[in-house]
């Protein structure tokens, strides 16, 4: 029986409490991506494997190691989305959204799914906020996206901010690298990991990403991508930096920031946020001209990042940046009698479709018990039924903070609330 009061390992419940914080940050983000005109693109939670599969590449950990894949009973192999990109990606081939505009820009929010080993600040199922702007090459671009970054972070008080950049070449120049890598991690190939070792071959980038300490260390010394990029991919990065620094965003290039996925071309970047410790990086992203091709379009450059919503969240939290307004009731109609029940819950439906937040007490308790219950809902003020009043036909209208109360005919009782209420 534990197993049906215990949520699964490495998820999280979001309490009533806690979603206002969510609330919060998903409203600054729908400001900010219509600033920067973005628009909002929902893909489904799960998707075909083979579109992880071709579009994130075999040698990165989230396919080797963290991916959720399934058959379903049509015999299909099918994952949790593990990152948004790709089906993004997707979903712009498939709808043709290309048609309208040269540069299609799409932001997106939802639940993310890795097999991973829970710890603060990472779960297996998790949050993104993401966008991708698709169909343009300019460096311009690269850094909207970036600012567009930065700025989302910003907005919400974070200030020790850490932006980190790096372009990681292209399949012109990337190969070239790829040869220094292999020459370099020769003779040190014994001391790798499993999972490096078998990426000396494929894709050699990888083991730079790697996060055991053993392969970090062998990794020092090793060449340096931005010594082997050809002169389209050094430009690009150097009109990227030019762009940056005219809107004032600080930044330092990192030769070793690779990413972790295996579609990013040129432009890689991550932002960390150093408060967080271990668990600092907070957004990441670039350039993935590739991605598209791969995944059966034609050739269409494109660039995006993703932000971890939880470690948003830890952040907001440790630094105190967000304190929740709290949850108070317009009116609480106090309802003694049968009678002054059936009137009451007629009144609170009334009140409610007048626009206001209305609650009642339904178990028919005293009225001092339901006036407690007034106060625990922080009712602006308490609305009194009792045999009296319905005889009346009044309503005592009881303001909870003063204590001063007056009957109110009750057909004026729903303007006379809404006129006190919304001022």
């Amino acid at each position: 029986m534990e197993l049906l009061t215990q949520g699964p390992r490495g998820t999280k419940d979001i309490l009533p409490g806690e979603v206002d914080a969510w609330l919060y940050v998903e409203k600054k983000i729908r400001e900010l991506c219509e600033r920067f005109g973005f628009q909002e693109i929902r893909t489904p939670i799960f998707e075909h494997t083979e579109l992880f599969q071709r579009g994130i590449g075999d040698t990165t950990d989230v396919v080797e190691k963290e991916m959720y894949t399934f058959t379903d009973r049509g015999d299909r192999s099918i994952t949790l989305r593990p990152e948004n990109t790709a089906a993004a990606v997707r979903s712009y081939l498939q709808n043709k959204l290309y048609a309208d505009n040269s540069l299609t820009k799409l932001f997106y929010i939802g639940s993310m799914f890795r097999y991973d080993r829970p710890q603060k600040g990472r779960y297996r199922e998790f949050h993104q906020f993401g966008v991708e702007a698709l169909g343009e090459q300019s460096p311009a671009v690269d850094a909207e996206i970036i600012i567009l970054a930065v700025r989302f972070l910003q907005s919400l008080g974070l200030k020790d901010l850490e932006l980190s950049i790096n372009s990681v070449g292209d399949p012109k120049c990337r190969p070239v690298y790829r040869e220094k890598l292999q020459e370099f991690f020769k003779d040190k190939l014994d001391g790798l990991c499993d999972v490096c070792r078998s990426r000396y071959d494929r894709n050699p980038m990888r083991i730079l990403d790697c996060k055991s300490g053993e392969c970090q260390r062998l990794s020092v010394g090793a060449p340096e991508i931005t010594d082997c990029l050809c002169d389209e991919c050094n430009e690009h990065f150097e009109k990227v930096k030019e762009y940056l620094t005219a809107a004032g965003i600080s930044f330092t290039c990192d030769p070793r920031l690779v990413r972790g996925l295996d579609y990013y071309t040129k432009t890689a970047f991550e932002i960390k946020y150093s408060p967080l410790g271990a668990q600092s990086a907070v957004a990441g992203g670039g350039r993935y001209d590739g991605l598209i091709e791969e995944i059966g379009g034609n050739p269409t450059p494109a660039v995006g990042f993703a932000v971890g919503l939880e470690r948003v969240m830890l952040a907001l939290e440790q630094q105190k940046l967000f304190n929740a307004e709290p949850h108070k009731a317009d009116a609480f109609i106090v309802a003694l009698g049968e009678k002054a029940q059936s009137v009451g819950f007629k009144l609170l439906v009334e009140l409610r479709d007048a626009g206001l937040k209305a609650a009642m007490d339904y178990a028919g308790r005293s009225m001092k018990a339901q006036m407690k219950q007034a106060n625990k809902a922080m009712a602006h003020y308490a609305v009194i039924l009792g045999d009296d009043e319905i005889a009346k036909n009044v309503a005592v209208l009881r303001d909870m903070e003063s204590s001063a109360q007056t009957e109110v005919p009750m057909e004026e009782i729903i303007k006379k609330l809404t006129d006190e209420v919304k001022g």
